[in-house]
């Protein structure tokens, strides 16, 4: 577990199953209210079940961010694609509960999630930010080092509008300056 400094009680760990309504709940909410899932109906608790299981088989990090053993906060890293070529690039995905804004949950889940992934072969970390209004989300991943790629215009409809994507992208461990193993 980890307790970073700063993160006013914020505390970071591996997701169990008992974290997984929690984790519904939050994402639930992001998907009825906000732009930054690209999914208009909420997916259910077993699908929610599924898509944690399938990350946690890949060998790949989902995290919780923890306040007072309450759940304020999930974070993972997936594929970013399935080809073969892209094997060493991860998307992150971050999501705080809506009564936990502001409270450092989303820095204290995005560090940990990048430190975990560094100790893997993985060299880039891909964010595509839902909504380029989404000034939370840019504004946390550029804290870390995430560089501003581009911008894929109108690519969404949620909420009876056009939304677009902002890529951002961030170098795990020595990124493309070596080959991989």
């Amino acid at each position: 577990m980890s307790d970073r400094p700063g993160n006013t009680g914020v505390s970071v760990r591996e997701v169990m199953d008992q974290d997984l309504a929690a984790i519904h709940a939050i994402y639930s909410h992001h998907v009825r209210h906000g732009l930054g899932s690209f999914e208009e109906v909420p997916p259910t608790l077993e699908e929610m079940t599924r898509r944690c299981a399938g990350t946690r088989e890949a060998g790949l990090p989902y995290l919780v961010a923890v306040i007072d053993e309450t759940v304020v906060g999930y974070a993972y890293a997936g594929f970013f694609h399935p080809r073969s070529a892209y094997r060493f690039c991860l998307e992150d995905s971050v999501y705080v509960s809506h009564d936990a804004h502001g409270r450092g949950v989303g820095s204290a889940l995005l560090s940990e999630l990048l430190a975990r992934c560094e100790q893997g072969p993985w060299r880039q970390m891909i964010a595509l930010v839902g909504d380029s209004d989404n000034a939370g989300s840019i504004a946390l991943h550029k804290r870390f080092g995430f560089t501003h790629q581009g911008v894929i215009k109108a690519c969404g409809f949620k909420f009876g509008r056009w939304v677009d994507a902002v890529i951002m992208q961030r170098a795990l461990n020595e990124g493309d300056t070596t080959l991989p193993e």
